[in-house]
Protein backbone atom coordinates (compact mmCIF):
# COMPACT_ATOMS: atom_id res chain seq x y z
CA UNK A 1 0.00 0.00 0.00
CA UNK A 2 1.07 3.52 -0.96
CA UNK A 3 2.26 5.54 2.42
CA UNK A 4 0.20 8.80 0.97
CA UNK A 5 -3.21 6.36 0.68
CA UNK A 6 -2.32 5.27 4.58
CA UNK A 7 -1.73 8.54 5.45
CA UNK A 8 -4.97 9.86 3.85
CA UNK A 9 -7.09 6.94 5.78
CA UNK A 10 -5.62 8.05 8.67
CA UNK A 11 -6.53 11.67 8.30
CA UNK A 12 -9.89 10.23 7.96
CA UNK A 13 -10.12 8.14 10.60
CA UNK A 14 -9.07 11.38 12.61
CA UNK A 15 -11.81 13.57 10.85
CA UNK A 16 -14.44 10.98 12.00
CA UNK A 17 -13.67 10.56 15.15
CA UNK A 18 -13.11 14.27 16.15
CA UNK A 19 -16.87 15.30 14.56
CA UNK A 20 -18.22 12.30 16.57
CA UNK A 21 -16.58 13.79 19.54
CA UNK A 22 -18.10 17.54 18.67
CA UNK A 23 -21.03 16.54 17.70
CA UNK A 24 -21.48 14.33 21.41
CA UNK A 25 -20.16 17.56 22.72
CA UNK A 26 -23.08 20.08 21.49
CA UNK A 27 -25.67 16.81 22.09
CA UNK A 28 -28.88 18.03 24.28
CA UNK A 29 -27.88 15.33 26.48
CA UNK A 30 -24.24 16.21 27.24
CA UNK A 31 -25.73 19.76 27.99
CA UNK A 32 -27.39 19.03 31.18
CA UNK A 33 -24.68 16.64 32.31
CA UNK A 34 -22.19 19.82 31.46
CA UNK A 35 -24.85 22.02 33.33
CA UNK A 36 -25.29 19.66 36.72
CA UNK A 37 -21.12 19.42 36.52
CA UNK A 38 -20.42 23.14 36.15
CA UNK A 39 -23.24 23.89 39.18
CA UNK A 40 -21.02 21.40 41.26
CA UNK A 41 -18.74 23.66 42.94
CA UNK A 42 -21.47 26.01 43.67
CA UNK A 43 -23.74 23.69 45.69
CA UNK A 44 -23.57 24.27 49.34
CA UNK A 45 -21.42 21.39 51.30
CA UNK A 46 -22.73 19.40 53.56
CA UNK A 47 -21.74 16.65 55.93
CA UNK A 48 -22.29 13.03 54.68
CA UNK A 49 -25.03 12.32 57.98
CA UNK A 50 -26.95 15.19 57.25
CA UNK A 51 -29.78 14.84 55.48
CA UNK A 52 -30.26 16.75 51.50
CA UNK A 53 -31.74 20.18 51.77
CA UNK A 54 -35.52 19.67 51.69
CA UNK A 55 -35.73 16.58 53.28
CA UNK A 56 -39.00 16.04 55.50
CA UNK A 57 -36.53 14.00 57.94
CA UNK A 58 -36.02 16.40 61.38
Amino acid sequence: MDPGLLQAIWTLVALTAFLAVVAWAWSARAKRNFDAAARLPLDEDREPDEPARGSDHD
